[in-house]
């Protein structure tokens, strides 16, 4: 699914993974290596025309893991022990774009809001064809963990019972819209 498909869906959550992804901008990315282990790397989002894009450089180990097997998973960058603000998590297909024209506006578009000009044809860009997102959040005060799943639709939450214990799920509303909800 497309970003936008996804925004529209899930206005909220939405939201929040922009904020969460191109915020500090940047995101950790998991590749597959040729062995089957997983590859994590660094890499700066940008959210244009309607999509979640991530470009890396020319033939980086990355790209080239991305090449033979597009499954990826981009998590938001953790700035404190807490993290309190969460785990934001998409897993999809990093699709290719190889249009020459829309390479050459992408880099004009990421020197006019990231301050950087990339060179166009010496950069591979993709963008993420997306297959769940997830969002996990503990409150500090009380250690309880909450989940939302897209396309699941499903959130919880998981009481703290120790510092390093959590209780059985419990329904709990914050992020997902559903249809059957007014």
């Amino acid at each position: 699914m497309r970003w936008a498909a996804f925004a529209h869906e899930q206005p909220r959550f939405a939201e929040l993974g922009e904020r969460l992804l191109a915020g500090p901008g940047v995101v950790l990315v998991a590749t597959i290596r040729r062995d089957g282990t997983p590859r994590l790397s660094p890499v700066e989002p940008l959210f244009w025309r309607d999509d979640l894009w991530l470009s890396m450089g020319w033939d980086t180990r990355k790209t080239l893991d991305l090449q033979r097997d597009p499954r990826v998973l981009v998590h938001n960058v953790i700035t404190d022990r807490e993290g309190s603000t969460g785990e934001y998590k998409v897993r999809g297909r990093a699709v290719a774009e190889l249009d020459p024209v829309l390479h050459e506006n992408y880099a004009i578009e990421v020197e006019r809001t990231l301050g950087w000009n990339p060179e166009p044809g010496r950069f591979h860009l993709f963008w993420m064809d997306l297959d769940e997102v997830t969002h996990i959040r503990w409150d500090p005060a009380t250690n309880d963990q909450f989940v939302s799943r897209w396309p699941a639709r499903t959130e919880l939450v998981r009481r703290g019972t120790s510092a390093t214990s959590l209780g059985d799920p419990e329904p709990f509303s914050e992020l997902i819209t559903r249809d059957d909800v007014p």
